[in-house]
Parts: C-alpha cells; structure tokens; sequence
C-alpha cells in the first residue's frame, strides 16, 4: 500500500515520522452513464461559460469570487505556497475520553504507521498509551491544502488511524430531509 501523506505527529517535545494510507475503497460495480437509445456511453466536457469551448485539464484553476464579483485565481503552487502550520505535521491539541468522540464526527479514515526504522518503538509506545488510558489524540493536520481536526486513536495493536472529522455546521439535523420543502 502506498503512503498517501508522510510528516510526523507533534506533541509537546515529542516528534514521530509517521505515514497516512488510505482506509476504505469502493467496492460497487463500475456504471457508466449512457444514451438509453444506443447504449452510447456518455461523456462530460469541461466547457468555458464565456467563450463556449472545451477547456483542457491544464488550463483550469480554481478560483474565489470577491464579494465585488470579481475571480481570484488559485492555481495549485498558490495553494501549496499557502503557510498552513501542519502542511506536515499532524499536530495533537489534546487528548479526551474515547467515549467522548461521538462517531457522526467521521468522515474519511486513514490509516497511520511509523514512517522507518526509528520510529517504530517511540510509535508503539504512543499507540499503547492510548489504547490502555482509554484516550483519543485530537490533532489538526493538513491533506490536500486543506486543514481540518482529526482524531488519532488505537487500533488494533501497534497501529493507529486518523479521522477527519465533519464540521458540525456540515451535519444535518436528525430526521430532517436534505430536500427544501417546496
């Protein structure tokens, strides 16, 4: 498996090197989307409003629009330029009770291990203190230029996993549909 993120886990003097991997995977069958008449597979362009022509990958950008409606363009060196202070770190603000993590927090898993030879021992001593005092790490930690809070917990021995975690204002209310009543 191939590490999808590598920095070190920060807290107070400690530092460990350490690895994320990717937890899950799509297990579904491979649908495609196609014209009903001819069973011809349909295509999505990627298409210029103002000019009306098929854009290539290499010239889209992201952008922000200025509350004057005017675009700031982002491309990606901008974005990896921005000072992000965990951009490789998974840096622990805390620990808590494992009970106090409520699991709708979660959103993507990954799983983390010891990144060489050296980190091994300090890592398993991390991971066992965690796991025997019952506590979930809180870190903060940058993926894809983009900060978020994570849970680093115990699993299964002498590994660990990190859960992004939803924002709260990204959840919905229990039993209420996402569809605007009309």
């Amino acid at each position: 498996m191939r590490a999808i993120w590598s920095g070190t886990i920060s807290f107070g003097l400690v530092t460990l090197p350490c690895q994320l991997f990717t937890a899950t995977e799509e297990h579904g069958p491979g649908l495609h989307t196609v014209h009903v008449a001819c069973g011809g597979r349909i295509r999505h362009r990627r298409v210029c409003e103002l000019e009306n022509v098929e854009v290539q990958q290499t010239d889209i950008a992201r952008a922000w629009e200025a509350p004057d409606g005017r675009q700031v363009i982002l491309r990606d060196t901008d974005l990896e330029a921005l000072p992000l202070p965990t951009k490789h770190v998974i840096e622990v603000l805390g620990f808590v009770g494992s009970e106090e993590v409520d699991p709708i927090l979660y959103s993507r898993p990954y799983w983390i291990g010891a990144s060489g030879a050296g980190a091994q021992r300090p890592y398993a001593l991390l991971v066992e203190a965690l796991a025997r005092s019952g506590r979930v790490a809180i870190c903060k930690v940058a993926i894809r230029s983009r900060e978020r809070l994570a849970a680093l917990r115990p699993r299964h021995g002498i590994t660990g996993d990190v859960g992004y975690w939803n924002c709260l204002n990204a959840l919905r209310p229990r039993g209420l549909s996402s569809r605007v009543a009309g």
